[in-house]
């Protein structure tokens, strides 16, 4: 054994001091609050995703001709499959909705703000990325609302001036919905988008660490007690207990609400209700309230608004003399996404 220690030393010499002194930088207190530790749970339901994403595909067959066989093949008759397609599709929901709490969080506390606005919008990048990621797997079901899902998405993108057209042909390999649609919607659920977040997730926490977490100080937080705390091994034990009630909560929704699977795509017969994951809830519903062209453009410029607001903000402190002026923007925001997902949940049509 002390061969091979001297062998690893001598190419690598990092000793066990020097690699606790890498990791075990102190982070502040009050990241012993869930509430401010969140960008951790969409990082652990990342990794389940992958991992039960591979265990999927070494059956999914990416074919208009026997993804909806394979998939029911999945659910009904390999060990375990139904519980693997339900981790899997509770976990991309529980992340989706944790990075939105994420980014709320951000918001909310100013987190955004110089120097970190790279970073804001890095974790708009990967929460966008997250969305197109369920919106193509969402759709490889190649059941009847899968497929229609699909067409009314691509149909939505024809309606962006000028590059519409080719968004649409490129998302669906052709002018509609095609043989070669599914696989291109496989590759990018599967390896083009995966790669692109664990990139954008790369840098994201090497500009964490370069910048340092924000800290912040609350009342009740007595005045004598350290204000921070070491992340080895302290913060890592609150990690894996989040990722263990993490895992309980995906089992128990995996069983209790196992994912199902509808009728067969069906491309002559257009079901009498289409509705999207709910997380595309908001959009579908501002499309049913204004003209399609319209309706994009102004969601384009939404999201365009969300990636420069720490930009913006500053402008309005500047104008306005009030740092919290985002709040109360914010709250009405939230109030918006709330109303429209609601809205949209309730309604057949």
């Amino acid at each position: 054994m002390q061969v091979v220690k001297k062998w690893f030393q001598e190419r690598l010499p990092i000793s066990g001091e020097d690699l606790k002194a890498m990791t075990n930088e102190p982070v502040p207190n009050h990241l012993k609050r869930w509430w401010f530790c969140l960008g951790g749970t969409p990082a652990y339901l990342f990794v389940v995703q992958i991992f039960t994403g591979i265990l999927l595909a070494f059956y999914y067959q990416p074919s208009p001709t026997t993804a909806y066989e394979s998939v029911q093949r999945i659910t009904n008759d390999i060990a375990f499959g139904w519980y693997i397609r339900g981790v899997h599709k509770w976990a991309a929901t529980l992340m989706i909705a944790s990075i939105i709490l994420h980014q709320m969080r951000i918001f909310f506390t100013g987190a955004y703000r110089k120097p970190r606005e790279i970073n804001w919008m890095i974790g708009m990048c990967l929460l966008l990325c997250s969305l197109v990621i369920g919106f193509t797997g969402y759709s490889l079901v190649f059941e009847q609302l899968s497929f229609w899902g699909a067409t009314v998405g691509a149909n939505i993108s024809d309606t962006v001036p000028v590059v519409g057209v080719y968004a649409k042909r490129m998302l669906l390999g052709g002018d509609s919905y095609n043989v070669n649609t599914l696989p291109r919607f496989f590759i990018l659920h599967a390896a083009v988008l995966p790669a692109i977040m664990m990139l954008l997730i790369a840098i994201h926490i090497g500009i964490l660490r370069i910048q340092g977490v924000t800290e912040f100080e609350f009342e009740d937080e007595p005045k004598d007690e350290p204000k921070h705390f070491n992340f080895f091994p302290d913060h890592l034990y609150t990690e894996i207990i989040m990722g263990l009630v993490l895992m309980i909560v995906l089992s128990v929704l995996a069983s209790v609400l196992p994912a199902l699977i509808g009728p067969r795509a069906n491309p002559l017969v257009t079901p009498e209700e289409i509705k999207p994951e709910w997380f595309f809830y908001v959009s579908f519903r501002w499309l049913k309230l204004f003209s399609g062209t319209f309706a994009v453009l102004s969601s384009g410029f939404i999201v365009f608004i969300m990636f420069t607001w720490p930009f913006i903000d500053k402008w309005l402190v500047k104008k306005t003399k009030y740092d919290e002026i985002s709040v109360w923007i914010g709250i009405v925001g939230v109030f918006l996404l709330v109303g429209l997902t609601v809205w949209e949940a309730l309604v057949k049509h």
